[in-house]
Parts: structure tokens; C-alpha cells; sequence
């Protein structure tokens, strides 16, 4: 029986950049609008692919250092609420083509390779608040950060005394 463990395939921000945005998410919320995720959890999920087998981890980081695409920026210009998940994201008006384009191999990799992926559009974000289910006054505008991304990486989610961790695994340079 092989081990398996919970991975993403996701964009880190850089700690300068986590740590301007849980300034401004605490002068921007209330404590009632939902539960902040930890500053070291923040980033942008590109491709969620479940519990995953070793023997698969290691296949999707082979397809994954098979990707050749240079790098970009977006602009995380955008707020929003999604109450039924109870999420407080933010995220980017005009998603870059380079986010599109690194999204979709890896999400069409992870298909291939038995991970589901849902059938919903991407939709970049990176979650602020979690458990936000009653409505939440957002602010009128964004900061409006510039997020470099010069690689990707993979990461383990786990569950450790009552708080979810983000592990980061591996990454990949863009070129």
C-alpha cells in the first residue's frame, strides 16, 4: 500500500508581498467577516490535485519540470466574496496569458493523470478569509500589488494540531 499525501500545484508570494497584504486585510475586515488565513498559507492555486500516490507525485513533477514558458506579472486589482465556500479572495481583473497558459498544462497534466479537476473556469485568487458565510462589506478598491512570477511550486497540505499548513515541496523556474 503506497503512502499518499494532499498537493497543489501553486504560485507562492514572495513575504514582502504576505506581509503587505495581512496589513492591509486587517485594517480592511472586521474580525466577524471570517477567519484570516496565516500568512505563510497565502498563495495562488493553480492546479489542485488531491491525495496523490508517490508513484503519481513523482510522474507530475517530471510533466511539471517539462514546462518551458517564460515568466510574468499579474496585478491583484480585484475583491471579492464567495459566500457558499465562505471565502474573501483576491485576485486579478485580467488574468495575465502567461497564468492562463501555466494553469492549464498543469490542471490538463493533472487530468491525464487521474486527478480530478473541476469542470468551473479558473479562476485565480488567493483566499484572505475563510468561513466568511454572512455577507461581508468589501473595501471599494484594491491595493492593486504587482505579483512577479518567476516559478511555480508544489505543496503538501496537511492538518497539524487543529491548523491546516501549507508545505512547499518543489518548484520550477519560468524561464
Amino acid at each position: 500500500m503506497s503512502s499518499s499525501r494532499r498537493l497543489f500545484f501553486a504560485l507562492p508570494l514572495p513575504d514582502s508581498l504576505q506581509q503587505q497584504v495581512i496589513r492591509w486585510r486587517a485594517g480592511a475586515f472586521a474580525p466577524q467577516d471570517g477567519r484570516p488565513v496565516a500568512a505563510a498559507n497565502l498563495h495562488l492555486t493553480l492546479a489542485f490535485l488531491g491525495e496523490v500516490s508517490s508513484q503519481k507525485e513523482a510522474a507530475l513533477k517530471r510533466l511539471a519540470g517539462r514546462i518551458s514558458q517564460p515568466g510574468f506579472s499579474l496585478q491583484l486589482d480585484d475583491l471579492g466574496h464567495w459566500p457558499r465556500p465562505g471565502v474573501v479572495w483576491l485576485g486579478c481583473k485580467r488574468a495575465p496569458r502567461g497564468l492562463l497558459q501555466l494553469a492549464e498544462m498543469l490542471r490538463s497534466q493533472a487530468a491525464r493523470s487521474g486527478c480530478y479537476q473541476s469542470p468551473l473556469p479558473f479562476h485565480p485568487h488567493i483566499t484572505l478569509l475563510r468561513a466568511a458565510v454572512r455577507p461581508v462589506a468589501l473595501p471599494p478598491a484594491t491595493p492593486g500589488w504587482s505579483l512577479p512570477v518567476t516559478h511555480f511550486s508544489l505543496y503538501q497540505s496537511s492538518f497539524d494540531n487543529g491548523r491546516t499548513r501549507y508545505h512547499p515541496l518543489e518548484q520550477w523556474a519560468l524561464s
